[in-house]
C-alpha cells in the first residue's frame, strides 16, 4: 500500500513540475552594451515579482540587437541608435523604436601622474579622434586646461570594434562639432577610424583605456564610474564645462523633450542649457508592434508588461547606475506606444 501512495505521489509531483515548467516564460533579449548594466538591474528586479518570467539579456552590441530583431531571434532588441527606416523596411517593416533610458556616453582616459579635471571641446576631441591632435601636450588641449601639467605623452584613441550605438551617439555629436569630421568619418554606428586601438563592447574599450597610458576612448558612463575611469568635463553650448552625471544627462531629454511631436526619436547630443552635457542619447528596445513572433499570447502578454513596468516603475532605479529616467511626458508617450502592441492582431492586454 505505501508503494503505492508512494508511486501516486511521485506522479502527482511529476505532473505538477511538468505544468510548472510549461507555464514558464522565457525571453531572450540583446544589444545594446550601453544600457547593459541597467537592463540587467531591471531584469532581476522584475523577476523577482514575476518569478514565472526568465529574461535573459546578452550584452552584443547595438548591431547584434538589430541583426536579431530583424532576423526573430530575439523576443526584443536594444539600441543606443533608433532603427532606420530602411532598416526596417529590410526587416519585412512593422518594428517599433522605443525609448526606455537616457545616458551620457564619456571621453574616459589613462594619464598616469596627472591630477585635476581635464577639460575638453567638441572641436579637439574630434581632432583628437582623426588623428591631428596627437600629444597631450598639444597647446589646443593646454589652452583649455592652464596650470595643468598635461605629460609629453602619445595620445591612443580608442574606438568601437563592433557596430555600436554608443558609436552612433559619439560620431553624431562630434559630426556637429566639427564639418570636417561629419564629411570624412561622418555619423554612423560603424565608421572607418585613423588610427588608435580598438575594442569589443563598451567592455572591450574600458580594458584598452585601462591597459594603455595615454588612451582615450568614449564608453557609457556607468562603465567609466564602474571602473574608475577619469573622463573629460566636455564644454557644452552655453560655453561650460560639464561633468557628465544622471542630472545632466536628464537636463538634455528636458532640453529636447520641448522639441518632441508625433516622434519619440529626438536627438539628445548638444542641446542648450544650461548644466546640460551635450554627449547623450536615449536607448531604445525593438520589438515588432505585432508581436506574433514570439509565439505564444502568454509571452506576449510577459513582454508588454516587462517593458511597461522597465519605463515607469523601473525608471527609479537608473540614477544609481548613472543613467537619466525618462521625463514624465515621454513616460506617456511610451505608454501610449505599449498601448498599440498586439498579438497575432489582438490587442495585447497589460498584465496586472
Amino acid at each position: 500500500m505505501n508503494r503505492v501512495l508512494q508511486g501516486l505521489t511521485t506522479l502527482a509531483l511529476s505532473a505538477i513540475c511538468t505544468i510548472t515548467q510549461a507555464e514558464e516564460i522565457r525571453m531572450q533579449g540583446a544589444g545594446s552594451t550601453f544600457v547593459a548594466p541597467l537592463m540587467q538591474r531591471w531584469t532581476t528586479e522584475y523577476q523577482k515579482a514575476h518569478p514565472d518570467v526568465k529574461i535573459d539579456y546578452q550584452s552584443i552590441g547595438s548591431g547584434g540587437g538589430i541583426k536579431g530583431i530583424t532576423e526573430k531571434t530575439l523576443e526584443f532588441g536594444a539600441s543606443d541608435a533608433p532603427m532606420s527606416k530602411k532598416e526596417i523596411d529590410k526587416a519585412g517593416g512593422g518594428i517599433i523604436n522605443i525609448p526606455v533610458i537616457a545616458g551620457a556616453v564619456v571621453a574616459a582616459y589613462n594619464l598616469p601622474g596627472m591630477s585635476g579635471d581635464l577639460k575638453l571641446d567638441g572641436q579637439t576631441l574630434s581632432d583628437i579622434f582623426q588623428g591631428k591632435v596627437s600629444k597631450w601636450n598639444d597647446a589646443k588641449i593646454a589652452g583649455m586646461n592652464p596650470g595643468t601639467t598635461l605629460p609629453d605623452l602619445a595620445i591612443t584613441a580608442v574606438h568601437r570594434t563592433d557596430g555600436s550605438g554608443t558609436t552612433f551617439i559619439f560620431t553624431s555629436y562630434l559630426s556637429t562639432q566639427s564639418t570636417d569630421f561629419k564629411e570624412k568619418v561622418g555619423a554612423a554606428k560603424q565608421v572607418e577610424w585613423t588610427g588608435g586601438q580598438a575594442g569589443k563592447g563598451n567592455e572591450g574599450v574600458t580594458q584598452v583605456v585601462q591597459g594603455t597610458p595615454g588612451a582615450i576612448g568614449y564608453v557609457e558612463l556607468a562603465y567609466a564610474n564602474q571602473n574608475k575611469l577619469s573622463f573629460v568635463s566636455m564644454k557644452n553650448l552655453e560655453g561650460e564645462f560639464v561633468k557628465a552625471s544622471p542630472d545632466s544627462t536628464s537636463l538634455a531629454g528636458a532640453a529636447a523633450s520641448k522639441e518632441m511631436k508625433d516622434s519619440l526619436m529626438v536627438p539628445l547630443w548638444n542641446q542648450p542649457g544650461k548644466g546640460v552635457y551635450p554627449i547623450c542619447g536615449m536607448v531604445y528596445v525593438l520589438v515588432y508592434q505585432d508581436l506574433g513572433y514570439v509565439k505564444s499570447e502568454a509571452k506576449a502578454k510577459a513582454l508588454t508588461d516587462f517593458l511597461s513596468w522597465a519605463t515607469q516603475d523601473g525608471q527609479k532605479l537608473a540614477s544609481s547606475l548613472d543613467y537619466a529616467p525618462l521625463n514624465e511626458a515621454i513616460q506617456k508617450k511610451v505608454a501610449a506606444m505599449l498601448g498599440t502592441l498586439t498579438w497575432s492582431g489582438k490587442p495585447v492586454m497589460m498584465a496586472k
